[in-house]
Order: C-alpha cells, then sequence, then structure tokens
C-alpha cells in the first residue's frame, strides 16, 4: 500500500464522520450536533431503531441512513463506509451515538492523521484506567495481545470504537462480519491490505449507555473469529 503524503493539515471538509446507532434517541442529537461542530459531513446509521433515534438525527442537523432492520454494528459501519466514499470523503472518523466518545477530541485525530503515521487511527483509554472498570480493563488488555498478535503490530486498545480511517483502505473494509465482532475483524482485514494502525490517546468516558454487548456470546464470537484468522 503506498504511504499517504504527510500535510500540514487536514482539509475538514474531506473528513466525514460515521454514527452507528441503536436506540440512540437520548443522546444522538447531542452527539451529532457536537460532531457537526468539528466536520461538515456527518451521517447517522439508524440499525433499525424503533424509537425515534432516526428524528433526533435530523432534527440535529445529520445526514441519516436507515436499516428497516436490525443489521448489526459492522452492517451500520459499512453502510457509512459507502456512503461516504460516494461523496468525496477522503478520510471518515467513526464514533458511537451514545455519548462516550467525545466529538471535540476528533481534534486528536486530524492532527494524527496530518503527521502521516498511519492510515487506521484507533482510539486508546490505556494511557489512564483510572475510570474503566477492573473487569473491563483486564479483558480488553488480553484481547488487545491477541489481536496485536494476529495484526503483527501493536495495538494497545483494540476494543475502541472511535476510529478515523484513510479512504485508499476503505474497499479492505467493506467485507468481513456484521456485527460488533467487525471492529475486531476491521483490524485484522487493515493489517493484512499492509495498513498502518496508530493509537490516538482519548478520555475514558462512561455515562448512563447501556451495553449492546452480550458477554458470552460475543467472547465466543471474538473466539471463533481469531480462530478463523489463525488458520489463513
Amino acid at each position: 500500500m503506498a504511504d499517504i503524503p504527510e500535510a500540514a493539515a487536514i482539509d475538514r471538509n474531506t473528513v466525514a464522520a460515521i454514527i452507528p446507532a441503536y436506540h440512540e434517541e437520548k443522546h444522538i442529537a447531542d452527539v451529532a450536533r457536537r460532531t457537526l461542530r468539528q466536520l461538515v459531513n456527518v451521517v447517522v446509521v439508524d440499525d433499525g431503531s424503533s424509537d425515534a433515534t432516526a428524528d433526533e438525527a435530523r432534527k440535529a442537523g445529520a445526514a441519516v441512513i436507515v436499516h428497516e432492520q436490525n443489521r448489526g454494528k459492522g452492517e451500520s459501519i459499512k453502510s457509512g463506509f459507502r456512503y461516504c466514499l460516494e461523496h468525496d470523503a477522503t478520510y471518515v472518523v467513526i464514533l458511537d451515538g451514545d455519548g462516550q466518545h467525545l466529538p471535540e477530541e476528533i481534534e486528536r485525530f486530524l492532527a494524527a492523521a496530518a503527521s502521516g503515521i498511519g492510515e487506521l487511527l484507533i482510539g486508546t483509554r490505556m494511557n489512564d484506567v483510572r475510570e474503566m472498570p477492573w473487569v473491563r480493563r483486564t479483558v480488553n488488555r488480553y484481547m488487545s495481545r491477541k489481536i496485536s498478535r494476529a495484526c503483527g503490530q501493536d495495538i494497545p486498545d483494540t476494543q475502541c470504537g472511535f476510529r478515523m480511517v484513510h479512504r485508499i483502505i476503505i474497499p479492505s473494509l467493506l467485507g468481513g462480519t456484521e456485527r460488533f465482532d467487525y471492529e475486531t475483524e476491521m483490524l485484522i482485514l487493515a493489517s493484512r491490505a499492509g495498513c498502518r494502525i496508530a493509537s490516538v490517546p482519548i478520555s475514558t468516558v462512561y455515562s448512563d449507555e447501556v451495553s449492546s454487548i452480550h458477554p458470552v456470546r460475543d467472547t465466543i464470537r471474538f473466539f471463533k473469529l481469531m480462530r478463523r484468522y489463525k488458520k489463513k
């Protein structure tokens, strides 16, 4: 993969944000508005919500893609990727709709992208884990070691969904799984496409969000995913 030339600054008009959302009517308007203060192009992907997620996102000024049925976070991100490619975005930021990622920290990703350190930037909360529950911290470190080994490069917080991707690698990321394990698979797909992955320090934020991750089911999916790539 060709290196991306370094730039003094990233033109924000060439950067789009994807916010995958499922039953996020409480938070999505605030997240969308704050993201729109950082970037002009923001798309919310409503993954089959039965609440007012899509309406609240539209009121906030975001473009909205609606999945008529729940298809999973992975498919939501891929729908956003396709939209951003069609609208000529050079970089795509991904952040969650529940408020655990601070849109104001998009600035950190823009600065990192301008330095040319990687084609995929991923947030890391591991520089300050005081606010992270012990179990989540332990599981995160374990999974990050496993995934870093599979990727052949160090990724200290592989479970973080706050990311920034250059358009040149997006075609390599449109396959893979449908649900939360896609965020892990994205890193492996990117690495195998020759992508450099770099980390950007972000804040650890926990509010009243309810995780859609099912610990037992999604842990099984993780191990199946790792076993599948181990064989390749």
